[in-house]
């Protein structure tokens, strides 16, 4: 199973670039992860919201396919422990998911239609952290799940 994190937002800062390479390079031998980032065109920037997230709902459903299972980041989603992390992802290798992709929305979160896409939307912490940094803590989480399911000594419980 592929694993992609989608982000929409800009290019990453050179520390967050380090600590995404670490975390990939760390979870190769069990599996692959890519980043992809969704970025507005900049002349289309606007301070509409709903505008925004429009345009942000077109590129992550123009990138969707059948293949994709869709689990979207959000602050009021099912918040679940690095264990269920695990769980859940093995859930998807036994279903044969192809590509398990995880949605980072932009900074006004995503629409009800993408949401309506998603196979599930899971929520990191109660707090509210910067997108570039959810990446970051997402690359270590799925690190860490795939150490769980293969009895790695990195997750301590």
């Amino acid at each position: 199973m592929n694993v992609e994190i989608w982000s929409v937002g800009k290019e990453n800062e050179s520390f967050i670039e380090d600590g995404l390479r670490y975390y990939f390079q760390k979870t190769k031998p069990y599996n692959t992860i890519e980043l992809v980032i969704l970025q507005t065109p900049k002349k289309t920037a606007t301070t509409d919201v709903e505008r925004t997230k429009l345009q942000e709902e077109e590129l992550i459903l123009k990138k969707l396919q059948p293949h994709h299972y869709l689990i979207v980041l959000d602050e009021r989603g099912k918040q679940l422990n690095s264990i269920q992390w695990s769980q859940q992802f093995q859930q998807c290798m036994n279903q044969g998911v192809k590509t398990l992709v995880l949605l980072i929305g932009g900074a006004f979160g995503v629409t009800d239609n993408v949401k309506k896409k998603a196979n599930q939307c899971w929520s990191l912490s109660p707090l509210v952290f910067p997108h570039q940094l959810v990446r970051l803590i997402v690359a270590e989480q799925v690190y860490r799940t795939f150490s769980i399911l293969h009895n790695s000594p990195y997750h301590h419980v």
